[in-house]
């Protein structure tokens, strides 16, 4: 009998030719589990209407909600055309990975590959020997950057919930039934927001620890819904009296541009489940008009979100737009059913790399010990995304830092080189030789001037910390330089 996990994978699925090369490489280290969907049941796979919402809700995430500051970063007009860019150069390179995929499926007389099984079967026929030799590390390296991309999605995931708790609860005793534009409130925190992200921690743990895959769609469901009622408020919200845009810069800094192209990279959170939600549909011939239509409708939506949130908070934009709506109890609800619904999310999420790495560890120890160390992987991991939130206490800088990272990688660095690396041994022509090139070059530029650019605000914000508590010690040890006697 198969063994199927969330993500569809056949642990017990025979080995392809090809694979023998890398072998004994893989048997001696312990293989790492493959990430994607092998196709289901007839009966299970997916109709046409459920691979659609599955490739929303797989875009929809945190990062939609901070858009609106990545507009601020980019300008009026240079952010929504931008965005407009990148979202198309993403949906290409999520073509370029099916094609690649699709390809080396029929050159290999498999029924599909996945993400990291292309690029190490691209390598094994590539004309470098080195490449050919070591060409399962391609694979590795997939799918070490598929578990920081869901791993930083996790991070993200606990920081958003624990803002959003800390201003409904300590913003509860000023709350109101009157839904005025949001006041700038002199509230001194009660706790630290560490101390939330600890709270939410044992909750997320024992959600993790649910395996059962028909109470994860449950869960899946509700959060479908508590997020789309969120939305409409928030749109119902935003629409209203939007204040004239015209003071509003039309382009911005290009270093703050750079904290605009990790955010929007970030956003565009599907890249790693294209392929799985193809080879789960029941006619997989289709997915081509699934996809040009999900991400038409997600780009439109992240164009009108981030623009009109912007032009209605304008300067005042926070790093969510939830931290901008009115102190009343409607808008506190809508943190509060977004914050649900990305409670759920996450252990769809962290399933990921969960499903990758398990079955490694799993596989170095007794069978009696299966158990106990698939709970303890499990907690470590969830300890791990909540101490990365508590160490980089800034949502926008999470946000951009795992955008400019793995997300980079994966969405615009990855496929056009397995494309070049898939086709090149068949006279590709040289327009596509170079649009492939430029792709590539485009991410690794963005992603190294996105970092440099985030590591000198994180620095600054660090500095100023420090001299703000230098200048409290002074004051502590120096009564007389503040004219006390």
């Amino acid at each position: 009998m198969l063994k199927t996990s969330l993500l569809g994978r056949d642990f017990n699925s025979e080995p392809s030719p090809l694979d023998n090369r890398s072998k004994s490489l893989s048997e001696s280290r312990g293989s790492v589990a493959s990430e994607n969907v092998h196709p289901t049941e007839e009966a299970n796979r997916l109709s046409i209407m459920q691979t659609l919402v599955h490739l929303l809700k797989c875009n929809i995430g945190t990062g939609l909600l901070g858009l609106p500051l990545a507009m601020k970063n980019a300008g009026l007009l240079v952010g929504p055309i931008s965005l407009l860019a990148i979202g198309i150069l993403t949906v290409h390179c999520m073509v370029i990975l099916l094609n690649c995929a699709h390809h080396l499926s029929q050159r290999l007389q498999k029924t599909f590959v996945n993400y990291g099984e292309a690029m190490m079967y691209s390598l094994e026929t590539c004309p470098n020997a080195w490449l050919r030799t070591h060409s399962v590390w391609g694979r590795y390296t997939v799918s070490f950057l598929l578990i920081t991309t869901q791993l930083g999605f996790c991070s993200v995931y606990f920081m958003f919930m624990a803002d959003n708790l800390q201003q409904m609860v300590e913003e509860a005793h000023v709350t109101s039934n009157n839904c005025q534009p949001r006041k700038i409130l002199a509230l001194t925190p009660i706790l630290d927001i560490r101390f939330y992200m600890l709270t939410i921690l044992p909750f997320v743990v024992l959600l993790v620890f649910i395996q059962n895959l028909r109470m994860l769609s449950i869960f899946s469901t509700l959060a479908n819904i508590t997020t789309l009622g969120s939305m409409a408020l928030i749109f119902e919200y935003i629409i209203k009296e939007i204040p004239d845009p015209s003071s509003l810069p039309l382009m911005a800094s290009w270093k703050t541009f750079l904290l605009f192209f990790g955010t929007a990279i970030f956003t565009f959170e599907g890249v790693g489940m294209v392929l799985p939600l193809k080879n789960q549909m029941k006619h997989p011939q289709h997915f081509a008009f699934v996809l040009y239509l999900g991400m038409s409708l997600v780009i439109i939506l992240y164009i009108c979100l981030g623009t009109l949130g912007y032009m209605k908070f304008g300067s005042s934009t926070q790093a969510s737009i939830t931290l901008n709506l009115p102190n009343c109890w409607l808008y506190q609800s809508v943190k509060l059913m977004y914050s649900i619904g990305i409670f759920f999310t996450y252990a769809l999420q962290f399933h990921v790399p969960a499903e990758i790495i398990i079955p490694f560890v799993i596989s170095q120890v007794s069978e009696s010990w299966t158990l106990l160390i698939d709970l303890f992987v499990r907690t470590a991991l969830v300890c791990l995304t909540c101490v990365s939130a508590i160490l980089i206490p800034r949502l926008d800088l999470v946000i951009s830092f795992v955008g400019s990272v793995s997300s980079s990688a994966l969405a615009l660095i990855i496929p056009p080189l397995l494309e070049l690396i898939t086709f090149y041994p068949e006279d590709m022509s040289c327009v596509t030789i170079a649009k492939d090139i430029m792709i590539s070059i485009l991410g690794l530029l963005g992603a190294a001037g996105k970092m440099r650019s985030m590591h000198r605000k994180y620095s600054r914000h660090a500095s100023s910390l420090a001299n703000h508590e230098n200048t409290r010690l002074r004051t502590c040890h120096r009564p007389e330089e503040t004219g006390v006697a």
